[in-house]
C-alpha cells in the first residue's frame, strides 16, 4: 500500500475510534439509561445499600469487593505493561523526531498510531488503577459493623465509591479493548478500519444489552 493509502487507512480507523468515543461520552452524560454500563453502575448501588441494610453481611461485602479490585488490578497490570511495550515500540520514531534525523518526515501513520495506542493504554491505566482506588475504599467501608455509626455515616459514601469504581473499569476495559484495531493497523494499515468499525459494533451491541433494566428484559 502506498503513503496515500495508508494515511486514508490510519485516518479512518482514529475517526471511527474517536466517532465512538465522542458518542459514548455524549450517551453517559444525556442518555446515561440506555447504556448497559450505566445499569450496571445502578446495579452495584443498589447490592451496596442491599448489604448495608442487613447484619452479619459485612464478610460478604469484603468478599464480593475483593474480587473486584482484583479483577481491575489485573486489568491495570495488563495496561501497565502494554504500555511499557509501546513505549518501547514508539521509541525509535521519537527518537529520530528529536534528533531531527535528515530525510525523516516529523509525522508518519506509524507514528500516529503508536501515539494513539500509547494514549488508549494511558487512559486504561489510569481508569483501572482509580477503579482499583474506589473499590480499596469501599471495601473499608463495607467492613465496618452495618448497624455502627461510623457505617451509617459512610454509607453513602461507599454507595457512591462502588458506583464510580464500577464506570471507571467499564472505560478501562474498554480503551483495552480498542487497542485491537490500533495493533491491526500497525500489522497491516488496511486491517485498522474495518478491525475498527467490527470493535466498535461488538462494544455497541454490549453497551445495549440489558440497559432496559431487570424487568424489561425478564419480560422479553
Amino acid at each position: 500500500m502506498d503513503a496515500n493509502g495508508t494515511w486514508a487507512a490510519v485516518t479512518v480507523m482514529v475517526a471511527v475510534i474517536v466517532l465512538y468515543e465522542g458518542l459514548s461520552t455524549w450517551m453517559q452524560f444525556h442518555r446515561p439509561e440506555r447504556l448497559a454500563r450505566s445499569a450496571h453502575a445502578s446495579l452495584r448501588q443498589a447490592w451496596f445499600e442491599a448489604v448495608s441494610a442487613q447484619k452479619g453481611s459485612e464478610i460478604l461485602a469484603v468478599q464480593t469487593l475483593r474480587n473486584s479490585l482484583m479483577s481491575a488490578t489485573m486489568l491495570a497490570s495488563t495496561a501497565a505493561l502494554a504500555l511499557m511495550g509501546t513505549v518501547t515500540l514508539a521509541a525509535p520514531s521519537l527518537h529520530a523526531i528529536a534528533e531531527s534525523v535528515p530525510a525523516t518526515p516529523l509525522v508518519t501513520p506509524r507514528l500516529v498510531l503508536e501515539l494513539v495506542l500509547l494514549g488508549l493504554l494511558c487512559a486504561s491505566l489510569v481508569s483501572t488503577v482509580m477503579a482499583v482506588r474506589f473499590y480499596n475504599h469501599a471495601s473499608f467501608i463495607g467492613a465496618i459493623p452495618v448497624d455502627s455509626e461510623a457505617r451509617k455515616r459512610w454509607n453513602a459514601a461507599g454507595s457512591a465509591y462502588v458506583r464510580k469504581a464500577g464506570l471507571l473499569y467499564s472505560v478501562g476495559l474498554r480503551h483495552l479493548i480498542l487497542v485491537v484495531p490500533v495493533v491491526a493497523a500497525i500489522l497491516w494499515p488496511i486491517a485498522g478500519p474495518v478491525t475498527a468499525v467490527a470493535v466498535v459494533a461488538a462494544l455497541v451491541a454490549l453497551d445495549g444489552s440489558f440497559a432496559e433494566g431487570p424487568r424489561e428484559v425478564a419480560e422479553k
